[in-house]
């Protein structure tokens, strides 16, 4: 069988990750890579081999791959994917899919029509921790609570990789949709209603570094999620991950000597380290699972593009995965909406 032939676009933190998780699947290629300033990028040894482009249309029409990946702005996202189905090529596009629920819907209307497989970069979704902790939430009953959070204290490199991000999206909407996903994992209920606040701490940026949504589910379920930006940002409760239901609670905690794990540390983001489930029946003692030994960001990167992989070459149906990126960014669009206009969001 030949080898599968990918062209990487973009090559930020995501991009790379991805471009070097492909070179470690045996039967697949990293034939071309594509970003703006190709010029200025140092590739590693093991993407040596791959053809530089500057123009996204150019390194498609002369690979002609098998597969995109595409990590570049999320303005981007929808654009390069849709090109990419409609030239025959499968798709791997970081989150968010696109930068309106009109443009994500028409990617997703377009890996149907084209039969081709489409899979978003919803990273948790293939993390075993995080798959345990949906699946214990989903065993406390209805309605839920959701208490979530993701705020860092980016400096130097990663404010200046924060203020590119927030050329296109605020906080809440760019790693909102990761936790309005797991949200929308723990219930099946439909979102009902969005509110959300924000605020601009800093005259660097046009958009609101910091914001909090909060969404109702028509089960009674409710949640909400905070995200922040910025040198200016508190390292206190940076990363709030709980979840409360009638028979108990189950919390994503740092164990007591995992000290100095910064907030802007990408890797902390996908670490769960222990899974506390409290029981409502104290009878039943509060359980901790230790997930000391997981998979790290690189190894996360990879488990997502096997999983693309397998979905071309077993025929997977990746309808819901597609339907579900949808739904989480029509709920922080809403809440991006909800900031600027002062009101709630019907759904």
């Amino acid at each position: 069988m030949a080898s599968k032939r990918v062209l990487v676009v973009g090559l930020g933190n995501m991009g790379m990750s991805h471009a070097l998780a492909y070179t470690r699947i045996p039967g697949v290629e990293v034939v071309g890579v594509c970003t703006r300033h190709i010029d200025q990028v140092k590739l590693p040894e093991a993407l040596q081999g791959a053809k530089r482009f500057k123009d996204f249309d150019t390194a498609l029409a002369e690979l002609k791959p098998d597969i995109v990946s595409v990590n570049s702005l999320p303005d981007t996202h929808a654009e390069f994917a849709i090109k990419a189905m409609e030239a025959g090529a499968h798709v791997f596009v970081e989150k968010p899919l696109a930068e309106s629920v009109e443009r994500a819907q028409a990617v997703v209307d377009t890996a149907r029509r084209t039969g081709r497989k489409l899979v978003v970069g919803y990273i948790l979704r293939q993390h075993p921790s995080w798959i345990r902790f949906i699946e214990i939430a989903r065993e406390l009953g209805t309605p839920l609570v959701f208490r979530m959070n993701l705020n860092q204290q980016s400096n130097g490199e990663t404010w200046a990789w924060h203020k590119r991000l927030m050329d296109s999206f605020p906080p809440i909407v760019d790693c909102g949709v990761h936790y309005v996903d797991v949200m929308c994992q723990m219930t099946k209920a439909k979102p009902i209603r969005v509110q959300a606040m924000g605020t601009r701490l800093t005259d660097e940026v046009k958009e609101y570094n910091y914001g909090v949504l909060q969404v109702a589910f028509d089960d009674g379920s409710v949640g909400w999620y905070e995200a922040g930006w910025g040198p200016m940002m508190s390292e206190t409760a940076f990363f709030v991950k709980d979840v409360i239901g009638p028979k108990g609670s189950v919390s994503i905690v740092m164990a007591e000597n995992s000290g100095g794990v910064k907030s802007d540390d990408i890797n902390a983001h996908v670490k769960t380290n222990q899974i506390l489930w409290h029981h409502a029946d104290m009878a039943k003692p509060d359980e901790r699972i230790d997930m000391t030994d997981e998979p790290g960001h690189d190894d996360l990167c990879e488990r997502e593009q096997r999983y693309l992989i397998r979905a071309i070459d077993d025929d997977i149906d990746l309808g819901d995965h597609m339907d579900d990126a949808v739904k989480s960014l029509r709920i922080v669009i809403a809440a991006d909406q909800s900031v600027k206009t002062g009101e709630a969001v019907r759904l």
